[in-house]
């Protein structure tokens, strides 16, 4: 672990619609809100905060984590339901992963009940909006002090 720790908040397809698309499900903050509360929660620690629509970066940057972050926060999205690549790439980590969802995927439709990211991850946190990134971060950064 470096000195300041590292925190990478990886976040999947049309998480940049937040604030926009069904806020009734998923909320009223865009994601810019969600990383301004990230990094006043990291409390010094560095966050590298990225979305994309596209699997293949999302894998990219998960593996870019294994050398440059001492924990893995990921909102899948719709992937974590459907992507094996996803998986494979956590599993080549060493660090803390956190899968996180805004909404409780176990109490919606059926084919959110799968999870290919809940088996490689640390732990989950589901259901609890925006704020699941600030706890997802204060589990991170417990997580880091543990394993230094």
């Amino acid at each position: 672990m470096s000195e300041t720790p590292v925190l990478h908040v990886l976040n999947g397809p049309n998480l940049n619609l937040l604030g926009v698309r069904e806020p009734d499900i998923y909320g009223r903050d865009t994601l810019a809100d969600i990383e301004r509360r990230c990094v006043a929660t990291a409390a010094g620690a560095e966050v590298v905060f990225r979305q994309t629509n596209h699997e293949g970066v999302l894998v990219d940057w998960i593996q870019e984590a294994r050398e440059g972050a001492d924990a893995l926060i990921l909102n899948p999205a719709a992937y974590g339901h459907t992507s094996v690549a996803l998986h494979d790439a956590l599993k080549a980590l060493s660090i803390p992963v956190i899968e996180l969802h805004l909404s409780n995927p176990a109490a919606r439709e059926a084919f959110r009940h799968r999870s290919y990211v809940s088996s490689a991850a640390t732990g989950v946190i589901a259901g609890f909006g925006a704020a699941g990134y600030e706890l997802a971060v204060q589990a991170a950064l417990i997580l880091i002090r543990e394993r230094a």
